[in-house]
């Protein structure tokens, strides 16, 4: 008998959202690459370091951060166990994000603007 070998995932933006989706999957939170990719995109350009350090959330001390301009306590509520609790993890940040948005609106298929 053989073994299947943990997936391998490439270590760029294709690879953290694949990565989330096989996380989300595992705790029933719903999402699609497409709705992942279009909301990092126009969130932060794909850049996992990205902090937003101008709107309201900075100028009250909890800059957004990451792929999907998360804040703080927005990750800490959000976490999903088996992820980082680094909010600047791609896969953590990520997969918080989508736990949030399926909370909030459904699915972050459903995220069209700033959330």
């Amino acid at each position: 008998a053989t073994t299947a070998s943990a997936p391998k995932y490439a270590n760029n933006l294709d690879g953290w959202i694949k990565q989330s989706l096989d996380v989300m999957a595992q705790h029933g939170i719903p999402g699609s690459y497409n709705g992942i990719y279009r909301n990092i995109m126009r969130e932060s350009s794909g850049n996992p370091l990205a902090i937003n350090n101008w709107d309201i959330n900075a100028i009250n001390g909890v800059p957004s951060k990451g792929l999907l301009q998360v804040i703080q306590p927005t990750f800490d509520a959000f976490h999903v166990p088996g992820t980082s609790t680094d909010l600047y993890d791609p896969v953590a940040n990520i997969t918080a994000a989508c736990n949030y948005a399926a909370n909030r609106y459904g699915s972050i298929d459903n995220v069209f603007g700033a959330y």
